[in-house]
């Protein structure tokens, strides 16, 4: 297949699902609206900038900047970001009508699917939900709601994370009669980088894997610290992509744990199957979401997970079985579960066992990704 992505070429969830077909032998371009750097070959890379992505000079990876900015950036992108897919568009279509592909695929709704719904050129146009497209930025604003729309219109096949949102897509336009697929973000788990470590870990570690990201209450998650440590002083905390944040610091000061928290440099997506199974438990408090790779890759390598109870979590995790729900906007609540998992080696025995078997089951890289590459003929 000759096939068109419009993605963030930073992303190592659309590097890993590009690099599958990439490997597979077919032909692969990639639209990115970010500056990238991609260790593996394309026929084509062109940078499409969308949403104010060419302010960013250089490059740099999802999420970088403190939270503040973070929260800020998004609030402006929703605002007038659809204001510049027009532009970005005429730029992406010379690139279509350039590389005349088979399929057509936006790896996001905002603001990739949009821009390709924009610049369609009679291509068979596929764009995949994540997470917090429809939850968090379909709503936000007048004009992302009507763009929004107008991709749910476009589209010849959608792929989402999660059945809640090809419910949800269905409510935005979708057809009834346009075909759907669901299948983990960035493809699935890779079970060479992913696996349980040959033994239980004994220490009493908690990770959040998330970062900071606009969607995930990482203050709750630093207020939660020293409910634990009240109980059990011997937890320790890692915070994935924290190293140099401002914020977690000034909440590291404030709550006074910086004996029990480690703030970790950003750590390639090969590594971090190490530092999951250096962990007990894995920690989502997220307030937005689909299905977080993290989370997933966390399960697969044997971690007790933690997450806000959502619809979408719901759909990989039983509250009590293999793992705990909460909410995510409580941070005793949080405590009070971080405990649980610390003081029950049987509840995360019995949780590891069941995920392991889920994982391999629903989340499998290679398979998939070969149902993916399915998909994609079936819509051509």
């Amino acid at each position: 297949m000759k096939i068109l992505f419009v993605a963030d070429g930073r992303s190592p969830i659309s590097k890993n699902w590009i690099r599958y077909f990439v490997e597979r032998g077919d032909r692969v371009f990639l639209a990115s609206t970010f500056e990238c750097d991609l260790d593996f070959p394309v026929e084509r890379l062109e940078f499409t900038p969308v949403a104010f992505s060419s302010v960013r000079k250089g490059i740099s990876r999802p999420g970088s900047g403190s939270s503040r900015t973070l929260g800020l950036r998004t609030l402006v992108r929703q605002w007038l970001g659809p204001l510049t897919i027009s532009r970005s568009a005429k730029k992406l279509r010379a690139f279509i009508n350039e590389v005349q592909p088979d399929l057509v695929h936006a790896l996001r709704v905002p603001y990739e699917g949009m821009l390709a719904a924009a610049a369609h050129m009679h291509k068979p146009l596929i764009v995949s939900i994540w997470g917090n497209d429809f939850t968090l930025h379909a709503p936000s604003t007048p004009l992302m709601k009507r763009q929004t729309r107008r991709v749910m219109l476009a589209v010849d096949g959608l792929h989402a994370d999660v059945e809640r949102d090809i419910r949800l897509a269905r409510e935005w336009g979708l057809a009834a009669d346009k075909p759907t697929l669901v299948a983990p973000g960035n493809g699935g788990v890779r079970g060479g980088i992913f696996y349980p470590p040959p033994e239980a870990v004994k220490s009493p570690i908690i990770l959040n894997p998330r970062g900071f990201r606009a969607y995930v209450r990482n203050d709750v998650f630093f207020k939660a610290i020293p409910l634990v440590l009240a109980k059990r002083a011997d937890a320790k905390f890692v915070c994935a992509s924290m190293l140099g944040e401002l914020q977690a610091e000034e909440w590291i000061t404030e709550l006074n744990i910086g004996h029990a928290v480690q703030l970790l440099a950003p750590v390639s997506h090969d590594k971090m199957g190490e530092v999951f199974r250096s962990v007990q438990i894995v920690v989502s408090p997220a307030i937005h979401d689909g299905t977080p790779n993290s989370l997933l890759e966390g399960m697969a390598c044997g971690c007790f997970p933690i997450a806000g109870d959502l619809e979408s979590i719901r759909e990989w995790i039983t509250h009590g079985r293999n793992g705990l729900l909460v909410d995510p906007n409580d941070p005793q609540a949080l405590a009070d579960a971080i405990l649980l998992g610390l003081e029950r080696e049987d509840l995360r025995r019995e949780a590891a066992g069941l995920n392991a078997k889920m994982i391999s089951a629903r989340a499998e890289y290679g398979m998939n990704m070969k149902r993916v590459a399915e998909f994609y003929k079936s819509i051509i």
